[in-house]
């Protein structure tokens, strides 16, 4: 397990850097939209490659997948459009602060009521406390 938190630590490293390095291209390009599409573009081509080498079997099955599991796609191009346009103007620290507030609000709804076949994890006063402090100790980082 602690190979698993230092890469779900270094993909949370990432999400600033990435709504920094995409918020800088869309001025450079004159285009949020352009910048975030550039973006998919790699990401596709990215996880194409890994998909193709660690599980090709995978893509034949994406047929019979359930349609409303693809809307997580629509979820990530939300994020990145509106982190590319946001980000610019509200500063990335702030803009992430926000999203980090939304995942947690969101997490322990997942976890509480055991959406989308997550294992459930019922939300108790003290896991509200610990979401409360951590959303606390963002908010005083974006003040200080």
């Amino acid at each position: 397990m602690p190979h698993q938190i230092l890469i779900m630590l270094a993909a949370g490293i990432g999400i600033p850097i990435l709504a920094a390095l995409n918020a800088a291209l869309g001025r450079v390009i004159g285009s949020p939209a352009v910048a975030a599409a550039v973006l998919f573009v790699v990401a596709f081509t990215v996880a194409a490659i890994v998909a193709l080498i660690t599980a090709p079997q995978a893509v034949g099955k994406l047929a019979a997948a359930p349609r409303h599991l693809f809307l997580a796609g629509v979820l990530i191009a939300f994020y990145v459009l509106s982190i590319t346009w946001i980000a610019p103007t509200m500063g990335v620290g702030n803009a992430v602060f926000f999203v980090l507030l939304g995942q947690l609000i969101s997490a322990a709804a997942i976890d509480h009521f055991g959406l989308f076949s997550a294992q459930a994890a019922p939300l108790t006063w003290t896991r509200s406390a610990g979401i409360a402090l951590m959303a606390a100790g963002v908010f005083v980082t974006q003040k200080a």
